[in-house]
C-alpha cells in the first residue's frame, strides 16, 4: 500500500510543478501580450501622429506653393511697373529735351514777337490813315453822287411823267429806273420815238462826265414769251438793253467803251407779279451811271 502511494505521491508532485511551470509561462505570455498590445497602440498613435504631420505638412507645401505663385505674380508685376517706370522716364526726358529747347527758342521767338508787333503796330497806323481816306472818299463819291441824282431830276422831270422815271443813289452809282411803256412796245425791244428825248438827255449828263461808266439793264414780269424773234424773258431782256446801248452810242455819240449791256430776266423783280400793276412796275429798264474803278481809287489818293 505505501509502495502504492509513493508512485502516486511522485505523479501528483510531478503534475503540481508542470502545472505551475504552465503557469508560469502562460503568465510570461500574457505579460508579452499585453506588452505587445501596448506597443500596438503606441505605434498606432505614432502612425497617427505621423498621418496628422504628413496632411501638416502637405497643407504647408500647398500654402507655399500657393505663396510662391503669388509671389512669382507680384515680381512680374513689379517688372511691368518698372517697365513702364522707365518708359515714362524716356518720356520725361523727351519732354525735358523739347522744353529745353523750346525754351532756347523763345529768346528768338521772343524778339520775333516783338518785330511783329512793331510792324503790326505800324500796319495799324497806315490802315488807320487809309480807313479814314476811304471815308473821305465815300463822302466826296456819295456828294458827286448826289449831285448828279439831283441834275438828272432836273433834266430829265421835263415834259416827262413823274410815273414812268425814277431817279435814285444807291451806294456808290446812280442809278435811273424807266418804265417799259416809256421805251418799248409790248413784247418788243424796238425803241419808241417818245424814248429819244429822254436818252438824249442822259446822253447829255453822260458826256459831261468823262469818268462815268452806263450800264443799261433789261427785266420783265414773269409773263412767258416764245416768238419766232425772242425765246423767252431772258432773251427780250438782254435785246431791250442792247437798244438802248445802241441807241446811245449811234444816236447820240456815246462812247461805246464806257457803255454795258446787260439782261436781268423776269428775276430781281421790285414787287410781286401777281397784278398787273406790279407786273407794269418790273418790267422796266434800268440806266446805271458808277464811276469808273481808277477814278473812285484816285478819290483815295489824298493829294488829289
Amino acid at each position: 500500500m505505501k509502495s502504492f502511494q509513493k508512485p502516486l505521491f511522485v505523479l501528483f508532485v510531478g503534475a503540481l510543478m508542470t502545472s505551475c511551470v504552465a503557469k508560469k509561462k502562460f503568465t510570461e505570455l500574457q505579460s508579452q501580450y499585453d506588452k505587445a498590445q501596448s506597443d500596438l497602440v503606441k505605434c498606432g498613435d505614432t502612425v497617427q501622429d505621423y498621418k496628422t504631420k504628413l496632411e501638416a505638412m502637405s497643407k504647408t507645401q500647398q500654402d507655399t506653393e500657393t505663396q510662391r505663385v503669388a509671389a512669382l505674380s507680384q515680381v512680374q508685376q513689379r517688372e511691368q511697373q518698372i517697365n513702364d517706370l522707365k518708359d515714362q522716364i524716356a518720356d520725361l526726358r523727351s519732354m525735358r529735351d523739347k522744353q529745353m529747347e523750346q525754351v532756347g527758342n523763345l529768346t528768338v521767338l521772343s524778339k520775333a514777337a516783338n518785330d511783329n508787333i512793331d510792324k503790326t503796330l505800324a500796319q495799324l497806323a497806315q490802315k488807320d490813315r487809309y480807313i479814314n481816306r476811304l471815308q473821305a472818299a465815300k463822302t466826296k463819291a456819295d456828294s458827286i453822287n448826289l449831285a448828279l441824282a439831283v441834275n438828272l431830276t432836273k433834266v430829265l422831270s421835263s415834259g416827262i411823267d413823274e410815273q414812268d422815271i425814277e431817279v435814285k443813289v444807291d451806294k456808290t452809282v446812280v442809278m435811273v429806273n424807266l418804265s417799259d411803256k416809256m421805251l418799248f412796245r409790248s413784247g418788243s425791244y424796238k425803241i419808241t420815238p417818245n424814248a429819244n428825248t429822254v436818252l438824249e438827255k442822259i446822253a447829255q449828263i453822260v458826256k459831261s462826265r468823262p469818268e462815268l461808266e452806263v450800264m443799261v439793264e433789261g427785266y420783265t414780269d414773269n409773263v412767258k414769251i416764245n416768238t419766232d424773234c425772242i425765246d423767252d424773258n431772258w432773251d427780250l431782256s438782254v435785246k431791250r438793253s442792247t437798244s438802248v446801248v445802241r441807241a446811245l452810242q449811234k444816236d447820240f455819240g456815246i462812247d461805246p467803251n464806257k457803255l454795258i449791256a446787260a439782261g436781268r430776266g423776269e428775276f430781281n423783280a421790285l414787287t410781286s407779279n401777281d397784278t398787273p400793276d406790279g407786273r407794269a412796275t418790273n418790267r422796266r429798264t434800268r440806266i446805271i451811271l458808277m464811276p469808273k474803278l481808277d477814278q473812285f481809287y484816285d478819290l483815295l489818293n489824298p493829294d488829289k
